[in-house]
């Protein structure tokens, strides 16, 4: 495998597919779903949709393949209310490391429990520590999924103002019984339509009551210019491999159409990169984000031995994430790290024991992380 010093242009391929994330993103044609979708009902939804005309004088924050985490939520021990001084600690902890980039209001991020304000404060205070700390050209990817076309677009439009570059967006599920053979085709394009900040798709049969978007699908998707990319936690890593060739992914070594086809979880990053994937949103980056991103640039460097020997290592540790949940993913953080803190009840707080155990599926992890420059 080629360098990345050493990759030649990439041939021109159909235009269907081109997506240049370095522009602002630009909806084809947003009258009729705004028509739909933008009469106000209070005073927050009306400023969010008069938000929605594209601001050309946002930074450019352009999607570019590696490693991208999705944050965690940090609160208070007692209140529970929004710990907004180590959300933005850890942001910078993690830009620090290298990663690409970062996404909010993701499963890590218990977007669940979050009203749409504390969502709103949490990107901004994201933002705004990137920022201070000089990362002004780091995108955020903000998860806007929500059960109904209305109010997904208007999370999207609540992401922009708050400082998110893209959305990352779920398909609803509550009634997917009721769905015929295009509704999610439909929700998809309406939200693309009507949303002023590019959109990801996410696939997470977990999530959604099973629901698989199949790779069909969301090729056909990936044709619409406000669809950039998607994020596959199903795991399929033959689904990701059609997509990606068929889309012509960006990826380490390729610069393609710029469509980012994304794995979801860190225990297939180095497959992921071989089939063409664009990089991974992986939680586990959260704990060891220089693991993660030393997995891709030995891949990069043609080092494949070296790359599949810290994969495996690294998927270890994801094992204990995957586990584990939230909650075993801040009592590491907690463990390791200083801070933490719990989940939001309903969410169990671990015990002595359950925290020295979920320490130990991380040991391995930790002392290759520490031992990275």
């Amino acid at each position: 495998m080629a360098p990345r010093d050493q990759v030649a242009s990439p041939s021109p391929r159909s235009s269907t597919f081109q997506h240049d994330l370095s522009l602002h993103p630009t909806p084809r044609s947003l009258s009729v779903v705004e028509s739909i979708y933008s009469q106000s009902q209070d005073s927050e939804w009306s400023d969010s949709t008069a938000a929605s005309s594209i601001d050309d004088s946002r930074p450019v924050r352009s999607l570019k393949p590696g490693i991208y985490v999705p944050t965690v939520t940090f609160f208070q021990a007692v209140t529970e209310d929004l710990d907004l001084a180590t959300i933005s600690q850890h942001a910078v902890r993690l830009a620090k490391a290298g990663v690409a980039g970062l996404t909010t209001q993701g499963s890590n991020g218990e977007a669940v429990h979050l009203t749409h304000q504390e969502r709103k404060l949490v990107t901004k205070a994201t933002r705004n520590a990137l920022d201070g700390a000089g990362f002004h050209a780091m995108p955020i990817i903000v998860g806007c999924g929500s059960q109904s076309t209305r109010e997904t677009i208007e999370l999207c439009r609540e992401a922009m103002t708050s400082g998110g570059d893209y959305a990352l967006v779920l398909p609803p599920s509550y009634y997917k019984g009721m769905y015929k053979a295009d509704s999610l085709v439909e929700f998809f394009e309406e939200v693309a339509e009507a949303s002023p900040i590019r959109i990801l798709i996410y696939n997470y049969p977990g999530a959604v009551s099973g629901i698989d978007m199949d790779s069909d699908v969301i090729i056909k998707l990936a044709k619409h210019p406000n669809i950039v990319g998607c994020k596959l936690t199903c795991g399929n890593t033959g689904k990701l491999g059609r997509i990606a060739s068929s889309v012509d992914a960006v990826s380490l070594c390729h610069e393609g159409s710029g469509f980012m086809c994304m794995g979801g979880s860190a225990d297939f990053t180095l497959q992921t990169l071989v089939v063409g994937g664009s990089g991974i949103i992986c939680g586990l980056g959260n704990i060891a984000p220089k693991a993660c991103i030393k997995v891709t640039e030995l891949y990069a460097d043609g080092k494949m031995e070296a790359a599949k020997t810290l994969q495996a290592v690294v998927a270890r540790g994801d094992w204990a994430a995957i586990s584990g949940g939230i909650v075993g993913t801040k009592s590491a953080l907690e463990s390791y790290y200083g801070y933490g803190g719990f989940a939001r009840k309903p969410l169990p707080r671990p015990s002595k024991a359950d925290a020295m155990k979920y320490a130990a599926g991380f040991k391995e992890l930790m002392e290759l992380e520490n031992s990275l420059a």
